[in-house]
């Protein structure tokens, strides 16, 4: 007889440092819209991985662009060019308006890169090293050093001071809270377009324009963290589309690889302040990864995955808010597109718990918030699956 789910998972945590608390299932494999465990129960995949599996388990093509180029060449490290990374960043810059791509193995590597972009930018213009970035509270941008400092919750920091210095907390949609902060020593302001670990927030169309002029006006860098709400998940390849307001710079990751550890920070010319030395990566921009990327940006555009996420989202904004008018004890539903959040008067993790042993995954973001990041290539029947699946997982008094 062989290895047991039980039996694997006690493996694991005798070996695997504890930084997780992990749901006591092991997942083996997936197809399409489900994933499996290795006792062969089938679960709905309403997560994807946290925002990655835009195209879900085992698309058509993509896993054969992968091998071909595991066959052919998997790194090299950036001495040398390589065609993949051309390809990848020749099509990010196409499709974002951006100039200059450098490729990391994820998005907190990405707001590294960003920070220092903006630091180094405002180097060069007074010689200083005392500039500040204007960062959002109840944002997420990541656990090193670098993006846990600007990342707006205290208790994923307090454990980890002194972080880097200069940083400064506005709030979110409150364009006065940011103006209050700027100083002469202002280089950046960073932002989620739609905050998604913070439970869902989307911004306002007025912030977003107000953040611009501002920062127009102050030769301050605007950079835009959509490493979980863009790459087609808002309705557009990036949210901030949604808006009409371009960044300076830029940060993506997660589905950018579809399950491969890819992420990039891009920015316009004028920002482009980092030089040879300035910054690298060893892994980061690899053939094989990038191969992955630039075959996702493909299929994005000949499967027209952007037009069926507004379909799809619209759907399952109309479904979720059936629910809340169903149930007193959701007191919100906020997001847009295929990136959408149920506030409940009480902590969502029981619910989870119970919907993931019904046969459906899901999230939460903060601990009332359930979040709906379903692969973008779900359909009508997907959603009707999930409501009616996550309508049975509520507590018996709220069903």
């Amino acid at each position: 007889m062989g290895e047991t789910q039980k039996q694997l998972i006690e493996r694991a945590e005798s070996v695997l440092l504890h930084t997780y608390n992990r749901y006591q299932i092991v997942l083996d494999h997936g197809e399409g819209m489900y994933l499996y465990d290795m006792e062969g129960k089938k679960y709905l995949d309403f997560y994807a991985g946290i925002a990655v599996h835009a195209l879900g388990h085992n698309y058509p093509g993509l896993n054969d662009a992968i091998k071909a180029q595991l066959d052919k060449l998997v790194h090299t490290s950036n001495y040398y060019y390589n065609r993949p990374a051309t390809e990848a960043a020749e099509k990010l810059t196409r499709i974002s308006h951006m100039d200059r791509v450098f490729f990391t193995n994820s998005g907190t590597e990405a707001i590294e890169g960003a920070i220092k972009m903006a630091r180094k930018y405002a180097y060069r213009k007074d010689g200083s090293t005392d500039h500040e970035i204007i960062a959002m509270n109840h944002s997420f941008h990541g656990r090193t050093m670098g993006a846990l400092s600007v990342t707006g919750n205290p208790h994923y920091q307090e454990a980890f001071r002194p972080l880097i210095g200069g940083v400064r907390f506005a709030e979110f949609n409150d364009l006065d809270s940011v103006k209050a902060l700027v100083t002469e020593k202002t280089c950046a302001v960073l932002l989620e377009p739609v905050q998604g670990e913070g439970g869902i927030y989307p911004a306002q169309e007025g912030f977003l324009k107000g953040l611009r002029q501002l920062c127009d006006e102050k030769d301050i860098l605007l950079i835009f963290d959509e490493i979980q709400c863009g790459m087609g998940r808002t309705g557009e390849m990036f949210a901030w589309q949604r808006y009409g307001v371009e960044p300076d710079i830029m940060t993506v990751a997660k589905a950018l690889g579809c399950g491969l550890p890819v992420g990039a920070f891009l920015c316009k010319e004028k920002a482009a302040a980092l030089e040879a030395g300035d910054h690298g990566s060893t892994y980061g921009g690899n053939p094989l990864v990038c191969a992955a990327a630039s075959k996702i940006l493909d299929i994005f555009q000949e499967d027209h995955i952007l037009e069926h996420v507004r379909e799809a989202g619209a759907y399952l904004w109309d479904q979720l808010e059936g629910l809340k008018e169903r149930h007193e004890n959701i007191v919100d539903h906020r997001g847009v597109g295929l990136i959408q959040g149920l506030e409940f008067a009480q902590p969502a993790g029981p619910i989870i718990q119970r919907a993931m042993d019904n046969g459906v995954i899901l999230i939460s973001a903060g601990a009332n918030t359930i979040r709906f990041l379903p692969p973008l290539i779900v359909e009508k029947e997907h959603i009707d699956e999930m409501i009616r699946i996550l309508e049975e997982s509520l507590e018996p008094s709220l069903a």
